[in-house]
């Protein structure tokens, strides 16, 4: 619900534009505030789940998107709806790393844990794929006020659920005290890096506010590290990052974040600006995305325990990057079944055996008691990932693009230039996913090596 909901309000954008009157500048908004309070606060509501109560954080975090979805359809202007999906990005925040280490804390690690993974890796890989589907569907025969609406039922029964399928836990440690200089620190380093990447592919990347931004980021985020290395109770201690698998699985995650925001924006626009297919025609090409997702991330547990985390990984990373090499040769009068089909079932597949394994990694070797921080970090590593790769990808298209209209003297809005920018983008990603697959290559080691560097850690800690 949480993922799915970015790719869903994509969808319904041209239409909430015109019913509650947003400019061209202001209707970014929509998406850059949920992005910002999503992304910034991930890190702050995973600890918060260690120290308060996991299933508490949950519900906590379910009720507050669920209200504020309920507020955002009843939303009777441009300013109230940015507000509410605030709210919504801030619920999100709350119950993403809280999901996340309940599975984590209910299922011992190895196989059972890994099932549970597959099944969760599925839900959150097919987020965005569905998201464009139901998108176009519910906005085109019901309006998009449904795009929030759907999400109050869905929560509201997973709250009644919660006390009858979840037990509570928290860290076990012998404080209860926040570290209340880390959070403020990294929340809005974080808020301010996303608010920045936003403002950099309008304003440009050379621009004094992006540079003003990116600096002010940057001292932030570089004042959390200093603050968490003297901090008697950190927000995110430092130590988790001796774990070779999980420092490798978060940059890799930051790495697919990138490819898959990006991936899902740049077809978006292909299939409805230049193959100009309606809202629900583009919904429904998605489906062969999506469910190569589902299946391959069902599949990808017992795959793990046949071949092991990086293998898999490495697998994944393969077919993805296949997937986006199929589409750098997209042309201007592409036909689906030949063109889009077979990069969609590669690349669903590719992202399917990408997501579990990584996520697996992530957790490995993590102490319970880190177990909200750990989860509220690799998911924070794909949305900032998703966000710079997001902002670097469209100025990368429209420099592109620009660039072949110079050459050929066409317009830069005509479908050829349009599509030579789509076209290096996706070579662009490629070369992340490249990255990707060396990162996973040289940094993440087999199950023998990781137990020995893992009770390396614990004998280091203990002295």
């Amino acid at each position: 619900m949480v993922i799915l909901d970015v790719a869903i309000v994509n969808v319904a954008l041209p239409s909430i534009k015109t019913d509650l009157g947003f400019s061209d500048t202001g209707l970014q908004w929509v998406i850059t505030a949920y992005a910002i309070l999503f992304g910034g606060t991930l890190l702050l509501g995973g600890r918060l789940a260690d120290l308060l109560g996991r299933r508490r954080m949950f519900v906590a975090g379910l009720a507050l998107f669920a209200a504020s979805s309920l507020l955002c359809g009843f939303a009777w202007s441009s300013g109230s709806l940015v507000g509410f999906r605030a709210l919504q990005g801030l619920g999100g925040a709350l119950l993403a790393p809280a999901a996340l280490s309940l599975l984590m804390t209910t299922f011992a690690e190895g196989q059972e844990r890994n099932r549970a993974l597959g099944i969760y890796g599925a839900a959150s890989g097919s987020g965005a794929a569905a998201g464009v589907l139901l998108g176009g569907v519910i906005t085109s025969y019901l309006g998009w006020s449904w795009i929030f609406f759907v999400n109050v039922p869905v929560g509201l029964a997973a709250i009644a659920l919660t006390p009858f399928l979840l037990r509570d836990s928290r860290a076990e440690l012998a404080h209860r005290h926040f570290d209340l200089a880390g959070a403020a620190t990294v929340t809005s380093g974080l808020m301010l890096l996303v608010y920045a990447l936003t403002r950099a592919t309008s304003d440009g990347w050379s621009s004094p506010v992006t540079v003003g931004l990116l600096a002010g980021a940057a001292a932030l985020v570089s004042a959390f590290v200093w603050i968490e290395s003297r901090s008697r109770w950190p927000l995110l201690p430092l130590r988790i990052f001796r774990l070779r698998a999980l420092s490798a699985a978060n940059a890799t995650m930051a790495l697919v974040g990138a490819v898959t925001f990006s991936e899902f924006f740049v077809l978006t626009l292909y299939v409805q600006d230049v193959l100009h297919y309606s809202a629900v025609q583009s919904g429904v090409a998605f489906v062969a995305f999506a469910l190569s997702v589902v299946v391959a991330s069902n599949l990808a547990q017992a795959v793990v325990e046949r071949i092991g985390i990086r293998a898999t990984l490495m697998m994944g990373l393969a077919l993805a990057t296949v997937s986006v090499g199929l589409l750098t040769q997209v042309p201007v009068d592409g036909q689906y079944f030949w063109d889009l089909f077979p990069a969609f079932v590669v690349g669903g597949t590719g992202l399917g055996f990408s997501f579990v394994p990584v996520t697996i990694a992530s957790l490995a070797g993590v102490e319970r008691a880190d177990a909200g921080v750990a989860s509220g970090l690799v998911n924070t590593s794909r949305q900032i990932g998703g966000a710079i790769g997001l902002a670097a990808i469209s100025t990368i298209a429209a420099s592109a693009a620009s660039s072949y209209a110079h050459a050929h003297t066409v317009s830069a809005t005509s479908a050829a230039a349009t599509v030579s920018g789509f076209q290096t983008s996706f070579v662009v990603l490629g070369g992340l996913l490249v990255a990707a697959f060396v990162v996973a290559t040289v940094f993440l080691r087999p199950a023998r090596e990781r137990a020995e560097e893992i009770e390396a850690v614990e004998l280091q800690e203990a002295a």
